[in-house]
């Protein structure tokens, strides 16, 4: 518990910031709880809500793909529906509200997902990387490059 004592302008500050939490149940799991200056630079209330969601989702994209072997690579589910999986090759954002994900699917014919941020609800899975790579491709280093602007 922080016994530290906050101004009003410094405890109103704190609770603007977007923060991150998370609780495992293995304790020697990874939580990720920093933001990124990068995403703190602009305050959220000047963002669309398409661009807070995207930069939200390279967090969690880098984290899971941390935790990937070098035979896996990360793809997404689609939660509340039976359209399979895509293998994540790509990922952008169209202000004010949609969020698109480019890659390949289980037959590895090219798909694109468009998607209002109201409904975002996808599930990040560990797909076996193509035979004939020789390393597994990494979106979420080039997805954070990006947001750095380098």
């Amino acid at each position: 518990m922080d016994d530290t004592i906050s101004t009003a302008a410094e405890a109103h500050e704190r609770d603007a910031l977007p923060r991150r939490h998370e609780v495992h149940a293995d304790p020697a799991a990874p939580c990720n709880t920093d933001v990124p200056e990068e995403i703190t630079a602009t305050p959220v209330e000047q963002k669309s809500p398409a661009e807070w969601a995207y930069e939200r989702l390279i967090l969690y994209i880098q984290n899971f793909e941390q935790q990937l072997d070098n035979e896996h690579e990360i793809a997404m589910g689609f939660a509340g529906g039976d359209a399979g999986v895509l293998r994540i090759e790509g990922m952008g954002y169209f202000d004010p509200d949609i969020v698109t994900f480019y890659g390949s699917d289980e037959t590895g014919a090219k798909t694109q997902l468009i998607q209002h941020v109201s409904q975002l609800s996808v599930i990040l899975r560990a797909l076996q990387k193509e035979p004939e790579q020789i390393e597994a491709k990494r979106i979420g280093f080039r997805l954070a490059q990006d947001l750095n602007g380098t």
